[in-house]
């Protein structure tokens, strides 16, 4: 099974740029289907990276947070091949995560 997140992390002297693509439907809860029925909320709760066991970002989201986000953000204390940790749960217990090399 491929993973749901695509992530490219590099690293210039100290700052280290990370941006991720999750694949997740990020349902709200109040759309509805083709029959006019609510389509259940589901939705990512909470996203972590971390790196060399450190977390460096968390984010707790709720069903405001569009379909297949993308994230990107930078943080200092990582170099060039380093292991970046990439996990998410949802509110339906689902989760998935994937490790990517700095580069």
């Amino acid at each position: 099974m491929t993973s749901s997140i695509r992530v490219r992390a590099t690293a210039n002297r100290d700052i280290t740029e990370v941006q991720a693509l999750i694949q997740h439907p990020m349902d709200s809860g109040f759309v509805k289907d083709a029959k006019g029925e609510l389509i259940p909320p589901h939705f990512i709760q909470e996203l972590k990276f971390a790196c060399n066991g450190k977390e460096v970002f968390v984010a707790d989201w709720g069903p405001a947070v569009s379909k297949d986000p993308y994230v990107k953000f930078s943080f200092k204390g990582a170099k060039k091949g380093d292991d970046l940790k990439i996990s998410w749960t949802d509110n339906k217990g689902g989760s998935d995560e994937t490790t990517a090399k700095i580069v």
